[in-house]
């Protein structure tokens, strides 16, 4: 009986803290998500429509990540084999680190080349509730538009990621 119930718990608990893919695959960031603020490696804040803006006419690679996060740091050498074999994507961290100190040193630690953007760990505000996040790292990504074209991966070698970079270059 102790087993059994064991066994019950441990199910529950799994289910009760494990990811879940979003129900709805969106396609585009809701309004109130694109007006959450970020702040650049040199302390400049901008919305994250703003940031956006800076890439259209591109396919994008959005990043949510953090230092503190094992699996992103495991995904690191497939995340930069992706960047070696897609030059022309751009590839956007927004960290959900604890603090900047943090973030900009492991910027640093990890030798991450791409367009850096500290979002802090907020979960809960207007673009983390917005994508539905509940796991990091997570992966988007967004047509030469700024549409959502791959809603939701959790691994830089997603299979998924890379077809989804192929068919937008081939649009």
């Amino acid at each position: 009986m102790k087993k059994i119930i064991s066994v019950f718990i441990l199910f529950i608990g799994m289910n009760a803290f494990s990811q879940k893919i979003p129900s709805v695959m969106k396609t585009e960031f809701p309004a109130a998500a694109l007006q959450d603020s970020v702040v650049d490696f040199d302390g400049n804040s901008a919305t994250i429509e703003k940031v956006f803006s800076n890439y259209k006419g591109k396919i994008v690679l959005l990043d949510l990540w953090a230092t503190w996060c094992g699996d992103c740091i495991k995904n690191m050498p497939a995340l930069k084999s992706l960047h070696e074999k897609n030059p022309d994507v751009t590839f956007v961290y927004l960290s959900m680190d604890k603090n900047e100190e943090a973030w900009k040193n492991g910027i640093e630690k990890y030798q991450i080349e791409g367009q850096h953007f500290y979002l802090g760990n907020n979960w809960k505000g207007n673009f983390g509730t917005g994508i539905d996040l509940n796991w990091i790292p997570r992966y988007l990504v967004l047509d030469q538009n700024g549409k959502i074209a791959d809603y939701y991966s959790v691994k830089a070698d997603d299979p998924k990621v890379q077809e989804t970079i192929d068919r937008l270059r081939n649009k």
